[in-house]
């Protein structure tokens, strides 16, 4: 790998984290100050909200509970200007019913609230992974995990799989020895995916689908090309 090829995914690491909303708050104040003179930055933030568009289809628009309003007003007075400024917000304004969590900057739980919202009087951790090709790092499906018993797998569109071939799910978590699957899946289908037989979530945890045979990996671990891959980011 060059140099260059370095700091272009490092650029893109950053403009990821930013548009997701998982920088710590001076970390995205400084990114945000950036984006006014580098245009390569600002090109890779505009890729990133281009292609996370479509999870903002997964679910209907819901509207705050007087609960949450109180939340977003407590939120808005503690904000400075400059933290106002530095928050993400512009591809997920262009839908109006999640404006209000864009002004209320609250990062982490926007996005929540575009895929998952949910309110519920006893929160539990909630983890989501959004899991792209590798090749031109295109958005295929969304893992949601809100129970410790299960998982989500929500497809974004329709894969292309070829005959004779099936995608297995894996995942793998720091200090493994190895990935375990999760399946055979479908392209296009939602799936219920257990995770009863497995450790708790973790942040940073690894999911990806791979191109198998019609039976799976023959080896029990992954053996053909990743054709999605993502990591898990706790969002509450």
């Amino acid at each position: 790998m060059t140099s260059g090829d370095g700091k272009d995914h490092d650029l893109d690491a950053q403009a990821a984290e930013y548009v997701l909303g998982t920088l710590p708050s001076e970390q995205r104040q400084a990114l945000a100050r950036r984006l006014q003179h580098e245009p390569a930055l600002r090109a890779a933030v505009d890729a990133w909200e281009r292609r996370l568009q479509p999870l903002q289809e997964l679910t209907p628009a819901q509207l705050p509970s007087d609960y949450l309003w109180q939340r977003i007003e407590r939120s808005l007075d503690g904000l400075s200007p400059a933290a106002a400024i530095a928050t993400p917000s512009r591809w997920w304004q262009r839908a109006t019913p999640w404006r209000w969590t864009t002004a209320a900057g609250l990062a982490a739980s926007l996005f929540m609230a575009v895929v998952l919202w949910r309110e519920a009087p006893a929160p539990v951790p909630t983890y989501l992974v959004v899991l792209v090709a590798p090749q031109d790092q295109a958005p295929g499906w969304v893992v949601q995990a809100s129970s410790p018993r299960s998982a989500q797998l929500i497809p974004l569109g329709m894969a292309e799989v070829p005959a004779g071939k099936t995608l297995q799910f894996w995942t793998k978590a720091d200090g493994w020895s190895g990935p375990v699957s999760l399946g055979l899946i479908k392209p296009g289908e939602r799936v219920e995916v257990p995770l009863e037989t497995l450790p708790p979530l973790e942040d940073n945890q690894l999911f990806e689908l791979t191109l198998e045979g019609p039976s799976g990996s023959p080896t029990g671990k992954p053996s053909g090309p990743i054709q999605f891959i993502g990591r898990a980011v706790k969002v509450l």
